[in-house]
C-alpha cells in the first residue's frame, strides 16, 4: 500500500518557494493488546468519572484545566487555546543553515520525506543539490497539527528528509545529572588500550537490516501458535545475583571474545 501525504505546503527560503508534500518516514509496528474482561473476552470500555461524586461526565461537560498548585486549576476553553494557537501557514520557512554535526542527535524527534508537487521538481533539486554540495542542513519551522514545531531538512539521496526537533528548554541538562564521571576518575593506560582495541574490533558498517526486533516477533509467534490452540507455558526464571567483575580481565576477555568471532574459519580440502 502506497504511502499517503500527510501534510502539503511549501519549503520557503528567501524569496523562493518549493511546494512539497510530506510523509511520515516511520512506522511503529509496536504489538497492541486490548483489554478485555477476562471472565468472558468483553471489550473493556474506559468511563470519565468524576473524582468528587463519582458520576460518570458527558463529553460536552470537560473543560481542560492547567494545575497551578496542588488541586487548584485553571480552566482554559477551546476557543482560548485557538486565539494562542500557532498559524498554519503551509510553509516549512527556513530561518538559516547549519552543519549537521553541529546538531546533537537529542534534539531530534519524529522523521518525514519531502516530496515535491509535479511543478517543483526543478527547484526542488536545486536546492537538494544547493544542501548536499555546501554540507548544510536547513533549519526552520513548520506548523503540524496546530503547533509550531523546530524543523531540520538535510539531503538523504535524492530526497530531502525532514526532522521535527526538540525546542533547547526540552533538552534535559546534563548538569542535572549525578554520579557521572569526571576528570578526575582515574583509568589506567593499559585498560584504556585495552578499551580502544575493543572498540575497534567491534566496528563495523552501520547496516540498520541487521537488527531486528526479536522480542516484537517473540510475541507475534507466541500470539500465533495460541491463535493456533496451542498451550503456552513459561519456564519460571531464577535470576542470579549480579558477581563482581575484575574490569581488566572483562575487557580483556572481551577483546578475545570478539577476535575470535571475526577470525576466519579454516575450510579442509
Amino acid at each position: 500500500m502506497a504511502p499517503r501525504a500527510i501534510w502539503s505546503g511549501a519549503i520557503s527560503f528567501g524569496l523562493v518557494n518549493v511546494p512539497v508534500k510530506l510523509y511520515s518516514a516511520t512506522r511503529s509496528l509496536d504489538v497492541r493488546f486490548n483489554q478485555l474482561h477476562a471472565a468472558d473476552g468483553a471489550r473493556i470500555r474506559q468511563k470519565r468519572v468524576c473524582a468528587l461524586d463519582g458520576v460518570e461526565v458527558a463529553a460536552e461537560e470537560i473543560v481542560k484545566g492547567y494545575e497551578i498548585s496542588p488541586d487548584r486549576y485553571v480552566t482554559i476553553s477551546q476557543a482560548e487555546l485557538d486565539s494562542v494557537q500557532a498559524k498554519a501557514t503551509r510553509q516549512i520557512e527556513i530561518e538559516e543553515f547549519v552543519e549537521l554535526a553541529e546538531i546533537d542527535p537529542l534534539h531530534f524527534e519524529s522523521s518525514y520525506y519531502l516530496v515535491p508537487e509535479k511543478l517543483a521538481v526543478k527547484s526542488y533539486a536545486i536546492l537538494h543539490r544547493a544542501m548536499s554540495d555546501t554540507s548544510r542542513v536547513a533549519i526552520g519551522r513548520v506548523v503540524l497539527r496546530s503547533k509550531e514545531y523546530l524543523a531540520a531538512i538535510r539531503p538523504l539521496g535524492e530526497t530531502l528528509t525532514m526532522a521535527t526537533m526538540r525546542f533547547a528548554d526540552e533538552i534535559v541538562g546534563r548538569d542535572q545529572l549525578a554520579g557521572l564521571p569526571d576528570a578526575a576518575t582515574e583509568v589506567s593506560e593499559r585498560e584504556l588500550v585495552i578499551a580502544r582495541q575493543l572498540v575497534e574490533s567491534l566496528s563495523a558498517p552501520f547496516t540498520p537490516e541487521r537488527y531486528r526486533d526479536t522480542y516484537r516477533e517473540a510475541v507475534l509467534a507466541m500470539i500465533e501458535r495460541k491463535a493456533d490452540g496451542e498451550v503456552v507455558v513459561s519456564a519460571p526464571e531464577n535470576a542470579a545475583p549480579a558477581k563482581a567483575v575484575d574490569l581488566m580481565a572483562a575487557l580483556e576477555a572481551s577483546l578475545a571474545a570478539a577476535k575470535a568471532r571475526k577470525a576466519p574459519i579454516a575450510v579442509e580440502a
